[in-house]
């Protein structure tokens, strides 16, 4: 018994699953239907942007209604609409189609620089992120381990995901690729959301110590040499 005690006590914390906390696949996934709804109003409709808008602008309220009878805030569901309907106007506005994605394509080029503007502060926009959903505040910071891991996990999200839409983008609405742009904004949408939180979830476990306890439990500064920790980390010196 008291063999199996002292395993138990040596083995490596569980490690949190970043999927689980972020989540991400349902909204993004309801994120890109309104721009397959506009890219197909626009072809049937013979190149008709107002079809394209009003066909992107419906769908953007249907999947809002949606969104709120599963619970979520009217906040969000509002933001969300309040993007198609601005992504409508802009090409409405401008007679190009291709500026209809024009909005997403700015948004993710702002994105990008401020996660990266975040690392460089030492505010990984992941931490806080995390940290808001885990009620931990500024906690998190004071734990250099976990302040190091989510600066390199928020790196992933501004090359894995912020600049490779930026490229993507850039490079099909300068040549005026509609239909692609359509396909390209639901392929970048879900599907690298759930890669990039993959990643950036095994990149952030990686950037741990083995015996750090996870991202739930922050280690500060004078915890380090309490009692606990001492004897889960054996050998270990103990910085004053």
């Amino acid at each position: 018994m008291t063999e199996r005690a002292d395993d138990s006590s040596t083995r490596a914390p569980e490690r949190e699953s970043l999927a689980v906390l972020l989540g991400g696949r349902r909204g993004a996934l309801d994120a890109s239907v309104p721009p397959v709804a506009f890219v197909l109003g626009w072809l049937v409709a013979d190149r008709s942007i107002g079809w394209g808008a009003g066909a992107a602008v419906a769908v953007a309220a249907l999947v809002g209604v949606v969104r709120l009878a599963r619970g979520q805030r009217i906040g969000a569901v509002l933001v969300s609409l309040a993007a198609v309907v601005l992504a409508a106007y802009v090409a409405l506005s401008t007679g190009r189609a291709e500026d209809f994605f024009l909005v997403q394509l700015l948004s993710n080029g702002l994105s990008a620089l401020a996660w990266a503007v975040s690392i460089l502060l030492r505010w990984p926009l992941l931490g806080v992120v995390v940290g808001a959903l885990l009620g931990q505040r500024t906690r998190w910071r004071r734990d250099p381990a976990l302040l190091r891991a989510y600066s390199l996990a928020s790196w992933v999200w501004v090359f894995g995901q912020y600049t490779v839409r930026v490229v993507v983008f850039g490079a099909l609405w300068s040549s005026g690729q509609v239909v692609a742009l359509g396909i390209a904004r639901t392929v970048l949408t879900w599907p690298l959301v759930a890669l990039t939180i993959a990643v950036s979830g095994w990149v952030l476990h990686r950037g741990l110590p083995p015996s750090h306890p996870g991202i739930r439990h922050p280690q500060l500064p004078h915890e380090a040499c309490s009692p606990a920790p001492r004897r889960a980390a054996r050998g270990r010196r103990c910085r004053r």
